[in-house]
């Protein structure tokens, strides 16, 4: 089964429509919920002001003052507000809520609310903060020898914007409250986040909240920690009302409301050998966090870590911040911190490169890191690193030397210059550090009557393929067919805490666990097969055994140290491997660029399905584009001012160019059959490739994301 492109397990639901999004669930008597949010982005709030001439004995409204618990989002830092009460902390701040059972009274009832507040001077901008959410310094080799010893010392400063998940379905839950019990429906990634949230908000145990997990429509890290806020406001609803309440944006309050990937700002220095040896990495990388915590410091911690790139570096300092705003609070988003960082390095590299006098795929094949040397944190890289052979694959699939050279003749009698660029990166599977081991994952797999296994993990399918990834890799280490393999739904209470679908980690992590237990299984079943079919054997099995079933638990790979106080050792159990080439063709005088084709080779360990493999590097390279060339989040006083589709600018079909992917594979010993993460991977090579190839080919210094027509030309002028 691993290897093979088996058909996806919930592909038939959804091409039939059977399959069950947030939206489409009702319940008898159930009552829509909207937010009431602040108009300000810092304020103290006056007073509500509810009109009089609407119907306010037709709905539930629920404030601050209404909250049976704590008034904090659980998750890192007790900082954030489910309802905002004394004071706002950033534009669209939730301040009340609604239901009415006909949602557009509903939607009626939240423009008769009007939000008076005492304006406050808001932060919106890094520079202006002076309050830091959480630091991070990795420090290794002597930095001023190195600075000493160097031939050339180039700086450089580099920013990125926000960037929205844009999920094909937006933010939906449907909560009940009756009998003492909390139970919620939606769209997510993470149900035991939500389940934590619901008891400190409701003070009551665990036990009494159910959270599961309905057909979720995208995620990318929109959908980890978001959904606990929305989650909370339904049930708060239900509670208050005793019936059933649902709550689902529109894409435009989706747009919004909800957290985005971070912005930043990179300040580096690089010491360089005049032979063009990397000496010394100084860098500085800084985190907008929006008002609240969320989940900046894991956001800043992989970024900083990855800001050394696939390179060997003697000496090296990163120091990380991620400072308080008044924006909205941004949050997980594929990638996770490391597309910013990595953007930064990559183009800061290859304008290295064109100081030194050395060509830019030169320069990083004289610096890459090989089997034993050590990463910025200390890890000493074990396993065969093929770095070389990826850019030589990469190199050969584009065409690279061919076309640079004969872009550079074309380009001097032509105002659509073309150019090409490369990225070399990596990206670290699973939680960072001793995350795994403080997680504690588990699964669990039972043999059924009716000759099939289950799976209980709290992992959910989110578009990615995870059940189809699950049943595959229990399949193979059990003998069985794909068919003879379910997938029970995540439910709070029925599943076990698998950890959060984030971090490359499931395949790898949750992929392992269930192998282990299927050869468990196995064992179990093993002297019924006779001959038999998998599902004959295993439902004798049971009729003979009774209750037949294998746990498994997280456990560390023997050579994975961290130490949190020094922030040193095995960041990651392994890392993917990566090199990217992007062709780009630039208009001098429209501003306009387009990317005519793109190569993406990879190292994730061994593929276990070649199709969602290949679409998960094509979609990440898609948003990546978008990314590096289309999104742009513009704020106006801290509100999202162009919070819909028609004015946020996504790369379409037309837009995006050839993606050809390419896997080599070298299988990783603690991974199922060899797998590692690849989920975040490709969202950190488009944006440096793509802004490389446009200096390739246009002669400008692009360090800003995205790099739109105005930025180009503004450059151009310049």
């Amino acid at each position: 089964m691993v290897g093979a492109a088996v058909p996806r397990k919930e592909g038939r639901a959804k091409v039939t429509g059977s399959a069950r999004y947030a939206g489409d669930l009702r319940l008898a008597g159930m009552l829509h919920g909207v937010t009431v949010r602040s108009p300000a982005a810092r304020g103290r709030i006056r007073e509500l002001v509810f009109d009089p001439a609407f119907p306010w004995s037709e709905c539930a409204v629920v404030t601050a003052r209404d909250i049976p618990g704590e008034n904090v989002v659980a998750l890192i830092e007790d900082d954030q507000p489910f309802l905002a009460g004394a004071e706002v902390n950033h534009a669209g701040e939730p301040v009340a809520l609604i239901a009415h059972p006909d949602r557009y009274m509903a939607e009626r009832a939240r423009t008769a609310v009007r939000v008076v507040c005492d304006e406050l001077p808001a932060v919106l901008s890094i520079s202006e903060s002076d309050t830091v959410f959480r630091e991070f310094r990795i420090e290794r080799g002597d930095l001023h020898e190195a600075f000493g010893a160097a031939a050339f010392v180039v700086e450089g400063e580099y920013s990125t914007s926000a960037q929205e998940q844009l999920y094909i379905e937006p933010q939906g839950i449907l909560a009940t409250a009756a009998g003492g019990e909390i139970t919620v429906r939606g769209s997510m990634q993470c149900p035991y986040y939500v389940h934590a949230a619901l008891k400190r908000l409701f003070a009551i145990d665990g036990a009494s909240i159910r959270v599961i997990q309905s057909e979720t429509g995208g995620g990318f890290g929109g959908k980890e920690e978001y959904p606990s806020i929305l989650a909370g406001h339904a049930a708060l609803l239900a509670w208050k009302s005793g019936r059933p309440v649902k709550m689902i944006y529109d894409r435009a309050e989706d747009i919004f409301a909800t957290t985005k990937r971070h912005p930043s700002r990179s300040r580096l220095r690089v010491a360089v050998s005049r032979a063009g040896a990397l000496l010394g990495l100084d860098f500085d990388f800084d985190l907008d966090g929006g008002a609240y915590c969320t989940l900046s410091p894991v956001v800043l911690s992989r970024g900083a870590i990855h800001a050394a790139g696939p390179y060997r570096w003697p000496a090296v300092r990163v120091r990380a911040r991620a400072w308080r705003t008044n924006y909205p609070p941004h949050g997980a988003f594929r990638g996770f911190g490391a597309p910013q960082s990595l953007f930064a390095l990559e183009r800061h590299i290859d304008v290295v490169a064109r100081i030194v006098g050395v060509e830019p795929d030169e320069l990083r094949r004289r610096n890459f890191l090989r089997q034993g040397d050590a990463t910025a944190t200390g890890q000493v890289i074990g396993e065969p690193v093929c770095l070389e052979g990826l850019l030589e694959r990469a190199l050969s699939e584009s065409r690279w030397r061919e076309k640079r050279e004969r872009f550079r003749q074309e380009n001097t009698a032509s105002r659509v210059k073309r150019g090409m660029g490369l990225a070399s990166f990596l990206h670290g599977a699973g939680f960072t550090g001793s995350g795994e081991r403080r997680l504690e994952s588990s699964v669990r797999l039972e043999a059924a009557p009716s000759g099939r296994v289950q799976v209980f993990v709290s992992s959910t399918e989110i578009g990615q393929g995870t059940n189809t990834i699950l049943s595959q890799i229990a399949a193979e280490a059990l003998g069985a067919d794909v068919d003879d393999i379910e997938i029970v739904p995540p439910e709070t209470g029925v599943v076990p805490d698998s950890g959060p679908t984030v971090a490359s980690r499931t395949t790898m992590v949750v992929g392992k666990l269930v192998e282990r237990a299927a050869r468990a299984l196995a064992e179990r079943i093993a002297p019924f097969r006779d001959g038999r079919s998998f599902a004959e054997a295993c439902a004798e099995a049971v009729a003979a055994e009774g209750r037949i079933e294998a746990t498994e638990q997280y456990s560390p790979p023997p050579d994975v140290e961290w130490d949190d106080s020094t922030y040193t050792g095995s960041a990651y159990g392994t890392y993917a491997w990566a090199v990217y080439v992007a062709q780009v063709a630039v208009d001098t005088v429209t501003g306009e660029t387009r990317v005519e084709d793109f190569v993406a080779v990879q190292d994730a360990g061994k593929v276990i399905h070649p199709v969602l493999a290949a679409g998960q590097i094509e979609g990440g390279v898609a948003q990546g584009i978008g990314w590096a060339l289309y999104e742009d989040v513009v704020y106006d006083r801290g509100r999202v001012a162009n919070a819909r589709m028609t004015d946020y600018i996504m790369p379409t079909s037309s837009d995006l160019p050839p993606i050809r992917v390419f896997f080599e594979e070298h299988p990783y010993a603690h991974g199922p059959f060899g797998a590692k993460g690849i989920g975040e991977l490709p969202m950190d090579g488009p944006a440096p490739a793509i802004l490389n190839a446009i200096a390739d080919a246009a002669g400008v210094n692009p360090v800003h994301v995205p790099w739109t027509p105005e930025r180009l030309l503004e450059a151009l002028d310049g």
